[in-house]
């Protein structure tokens, strides 16, 4: 019975903590874009600006932070990253409440949270290795997808008829509140967390070790590019899609909302199937058949339609997407954990997302460049596009099928 197996109280705990705040973002998806849209009037520019410039900040303020988060427990690690981004997600209902919310507001924000959420990324995967055994990874990793994806098919309709009931800014509140339940819920756990420990000052060329581990394994780099590639463009539309979608197609908000929740049950399929998968197929076939599947259906985006039509269109699109996203992700999150000795994790999880982001940032601002310049339709048919070379970066089955490395005795 893979989906019954227990893990323990601890990481149900740690669990708990990731459903509650994943379902606090799945309330407040989009809400930042969504409120520079409503209630700020912002322009295409503008909107991409805030998906592009915000994470790209937040990027760049993680690269010190992952040294700091892989020579220190996990757990504090975790709750202050919570606590960072309860507070300032705070700021935005009070700033609307006095007629004081600006666009620069929303743009540290998104930095802020960026930041955070990388740090908290990097600091719970590494908890994650040393809290179950390594046969359970996947098992773990796919229970996280599973929630994710459930968490935004519950959300975004009930955040896109909270906006329309309260006010653009409801969300964002619900989305803040889920950060400080999850410090609560870590806080819960028990039990004695080893903390690595440096005797010499923590290095300039620390920061670099997740990079050159990244890079210096030819599975993990493969995957690393082609990850990069991928998650950039998919969430270039995002913005892309907003403006089509609630400005120029006259989709109210929980249409819009709709579109993204409705395809998210494909998630929970994905990450259900993907023990099983592995078992039969094998790591190698689902990272070139899987992640091929999940580039080639974003071009569909491009010919969304007014009324039932193009909302039908989003949906089977965007659960195409996912079901393949979700059964990949947690095979890959596995991978990258098994293949990365204990003494590195923080570092190559905070490398990774800090590439990731980065990706998403010049791309999404590229692509709201280029909607300005054409439309977003031709914006969204360039990014799918450029999709279906993406599978060319996929790993060789030789690179994959090297054994994962150990992790190394010294902390």
């Amino acid at each position: 019975m893979v989906g019954r197996r227990r893990l323990g109280r601890q990481f149900g705990w740690l669990w708990a903590a990731y459903a509650v705040s994943a379902y606090g973002s799945g309330l407040g998806f989009g809400a930042l874009p969504l409120i520079a849209v409503l209630a700020l009037h912002a322009s295409p520019a503008e909107v991409s600006a805030l998906s592009a410039v915000g994470p790209a900040v937040g990027a760049l303020i993680a690269v010190p932070l992952a040294p700091w988060v892989e020579f220190r427990r996990k757990r504090p690690v975790m709750i202050a990253m919570d606590l960072t981004r309860f507070a300032v997600m705070a700021t935005i209902p009070v700033a609307y409440a006095f007629g004081w919310l600006g666009f620069v507001q929303l743009l540290v924000t998104s930095a802020v949270v960026a930041a955070a959420k990388i740090a908290f990324n990097a600091a719970s995967g590494a908890y994650l290795k040393a809290l179950v055994r390594p046969d359970d990874l996947l098992v773990a990793n796919a229970r996280f997808e599973s929630t994710n994806w459930s968490s935004i098919a519950v959300g975004p309709p009930l955040g896109g008829a909270a906006i329309g009931l309260f006010g653009p800014v409801t969300t964002v509140v619900a989305d803040a509140l889920s950060y400080l339940f999850s410090a609560l819920g870590i806080t819960a756990i028990h039990g004695r967390e080893d903390q690595t420990t440096t005797k010499s000052p923590i290095s300039a060329g620390a920061v670099l070790d997740g990079w050159r581990h990244i890079m210096g394994h030819p599975g993990l780099r493969a995957l690393y590019l082609n990850n990069m590639l991928v998650a950039g463009l998919i969430m270039a539309t995002e913005p892309l899609l907003a403006v089509l979608l609630l400005r120029r197609l006259g989709f109210p908000p929980w249409q819009y909302g709709l579109a993204f929740a409705a395809p998210c049950v494909g998630g929970l399929i994905g990450s259900r199937l993907a023990r099983r998968v592995v078992a039969r197929y094998g790591q190698y076939r689902v990272f070139r058949i899987v992640g091929t599947l999940r580039a080639i259906w974003l071009i569909g985006l491009a010919f969304v339609r007014p009324g039932v039509i193009g909302l039908v269109t989003v949906i089977a699109v965007e659960l195409a997407i996912i079901i393949n996203m979700s059964l990949y992700t947690p095979v890959l999150a596995t991978y990258r954990l098994e293949h990365t000795p204990k003494h590195l994790v923080a570092r190559t999880l905070s490398a990774w997302s800090i590439g990731q982001q980065a990706s998403i940032a010049i791309l999404t601002a590229l692509a709201g460049l280029l909607a300005d310049v054409t439309t977003p339709r031709t914006a969204l048919t360039v990014a799918g596009l450029l999709i279906l070379a993406t599978p060319l970066l996929l790993p060789r089955r030789d690179h994959v099928a090297s054994e994962p490395e150990l992790a190394s005795s010294h902390s």
